[in-house]
């Protein structure tokens, strides 16, 4: 049974008033306190000197100010000397929210040789320059250990394994200041140690004393991330066997190949869509295109199972082509078709800022939507995966008329509706996040036609609870898998179905997209006494009309999973 005897690290500079209120709330837990005194003033250390005369409380003082970093390394230090196996680290100022830390005990003790660090949840009180500016660092440390595995690298309520970090500090001249809490991170991670995180919420009091100087902090961070970026370098194959051994780890527990595609986790974050969002308005989408190249070239060689996935899509599209005789855009290549993606996820987060408007937009079936536009009439959308769904938010802006609600069937629609509105706040497409079609649904979605909104559904991904409510249709000459629920919903209804793509024109300098907005039919019916071929019907007809598009753009389809098999089957 492996030993847990933990201590709790508390760092101080001139913060000595609020240290009392801390040590307080960490009674309850019976565990030692090592107080870090970094060379503070008169009256802290007085204030010290009287908490270091409790049961269990060690303090340690430094005769000058070593910065964060310094007093960290030497509380770590000293538990290491009284024989602690974990050093919990609290800030002095009360900043944490320490009903987090029975969550970071237990997730310590469970795991006694990972790093188990807090993940911040900030609330209003946070600057927002020091928020903007933890989203460079996140995209650094991404870098430096080719690996988006370390959420966060800058919050300092952390639990660290004392053995393995006095290993890595012996070998290491690290920053003994802001810079200590990223840096340290990062080089746990080339030592082959596992970091785990859990949410915290942090809290900016007003009458705050904060420590970051704003230049030489800045400075020492700028210079610190160089020198961890040629580090990098020379471990480039180390890291990305690890990345590969965890890979393979993780297919082993849970086989990709037998998981739907709506419980696959998102490899970005929203941290990580903020970042691209920070990267795009600091420095415009032609630097953001020439980083995408670079991000997309490493995805292209470690994503095996995408990459996978993309040629056997290509591979189906070119038998298909040559079949048909139809000709092909080229290059056709599984990097060209990641890139394709990646530039989406840029024309997605153009749109969402409200970059895009009709005039990037060529709209075939302008005829349709004046007359929607006209007579107020709520409608069914079915899109799809195949190119950007959300211009059709580039449209809402210049008919204001025009409410629009798209239905997204997985868990993480909640957090990817707040970050669209944290990027553009007066965001008129709103997402509505459901697990399986019912009565409820139906009825909200009822409600939304009667006011004359819009409800966009895509019809070309499978049920996330019944898989096997699927209609079968001919799809690139081959035989997929449709959902019935899309379609059975504009059924229920009863409101006008259009169908809308919306393909980037690859041929243009600036972005331009030509949007086809078509009636699919004024009334889908389902007669109960031939519902079965009604439905085939419907479902045939869409699958025609989504091939017929996916030719005209096919690296712009963006599912990237066996379309034509069902999770529990093989081909």
């Amino acid at each position: 049974m492996t030993i847990f005897h933990p201590c709790f690290l508390i760092p101080c500079y001139n913060h000595g008033k609020t240290v009392a209120a801390v040590i307080d709330a960490l009674a309850a837990y019976d565990f030692p306190v090592i107080i870090v005194d970094d060379g503070s003033n008169r009256e802290t250390q007085i204030l010290l000197a009287e908490q270091a005369k409790r049961d269990h409380v060690t303090l340690v003082t430094l005769t000058t100010n070593q910065g964060k970093g310094g007093a960290v390394i030497a509380g770590i230090e000293e538990a290491f000397r009284q024989s602690f196996t974990h050093t919990i680290q609290i800030d002095a100022d009360g900043q944490h929210d320490l009903d987090a830390l029975p969550s970071l005990i237990a997730e310590a003790k469970a795991n006694p040789t990972s790093l188990i660090s807090g993940c911040p949840v900030y609330d209003e009180s946070v600057p927002k320059s020091r928020l903007y500016g933890r989203y460079a660092t996140h995209v650094w440390v991404w870098i430096e250990t080719l690996s988006m595995s370390i959420k966060d690298s800058m919050c300092g309520f952390r639990a660290y394994p004392v053995g393995q970090t006095i290993k890595v500090l012996s070998r290491n001249n690290i920053g003994k200041r802001m810079d200590f809490d990223i840096e340290i991170l990062v080089r746990m991670y080339w030592d082959d140690c596992d970091i785990r995180f859990i949410d915290t919420k942090v809290v900016y009091p007003e009458d705050g004393l904060s420590h970051f100087d704003a230049l030489w902090d800045n400075v020492k961070i700028s210079a610190m991330h160089t020198r961890l970026f040629f580090g990098m370098l020379p471990r480039i194959p180390r890291l990305l066997k690890r990345r590969q051994q965890q890979k393979a780890l993780s297919d082993n527990q849970k086989s990709s190949a037998n998981t739907h595609w709506s419980k696959q986790k998102e490899r970005g974050t929203v941290i990580g869509i903020k970042v691209l969002m920070w990267v795009y308005s600091l420095f415009g989408r032609r630097v953001f295109a020439a980083l995408l190249k670079l991000v997309i070239g490493y995805y292209y060689l470690t994503g095996a199972n995408a990459r996978k996935e993309s040629e056997h899509f290509l591979a189906q599209v070119t038998q298909y082509a040559a079949d048909k005789n139809l000709p092909l855009p080229s290059p056709l290549n599984s990097y060209q078709h990641l890139l394709s993606f990646g530039h989406t996820m840029l024309d997605k987060l153009a749109g969402w800022r409200g970059d895009l408007s009709t005039q990037n937009i060529t709209l075939h079936g302008s005829e349709h939507l004046a007359e929607l536009t006209e007579s107020k009439q709520g409608i069914v959308i079915l899109g799809s995966h195949l190119g950007n769904l959300e211009l059709c938010r580039a449209l809402s802006r210049d008919y204001k008329s025009i409410k629009i609600n798209a239905l997204v069937f997985t868990e993480h629609a909640e957090r990817f509706n707040s970050v669209m509105k944290a990027v553009n706040p007066d965001s008129e497409l709103n997402l509505i996040q459901v697990s399986s079609m019912g009565p409820d649904t139906a009825i909200l979605l009822q409600q939304k036609i009667e006011q004359g909104e819009w409800v966009v559904i895509v019809g070309d991904r499978t049920s996330t609870t019944k898989e096997q409510r699927s209609v079968w249709a001919d799809f690139l000459g081959k035989p997929a898998p449709f959902p019935q629920g899309p379609f059975m919903l504009a059924s229920v209804l009863k409101a006008p179905v259009y169908l809308l793509f919306g393909l980037r024109d690859e041929q243009q300098v600036t972005p331009h997209f030509d949007v086809y907005f078509e009636l699919f039919t004024k009334q889908l019916t389902l007669p109960r006494k031939n519902r079965t071929e009604a439905l085939q019907g419907a479902v045939t007809r869409y699958a025609e009309r989504l091939e017929h598009y996916t030719m005209k753009a096919p690296l712009q389809w963006y599912n990237f999973f066996n379309f034509w098999q069902l999770s529990n089957k093989k081909d």
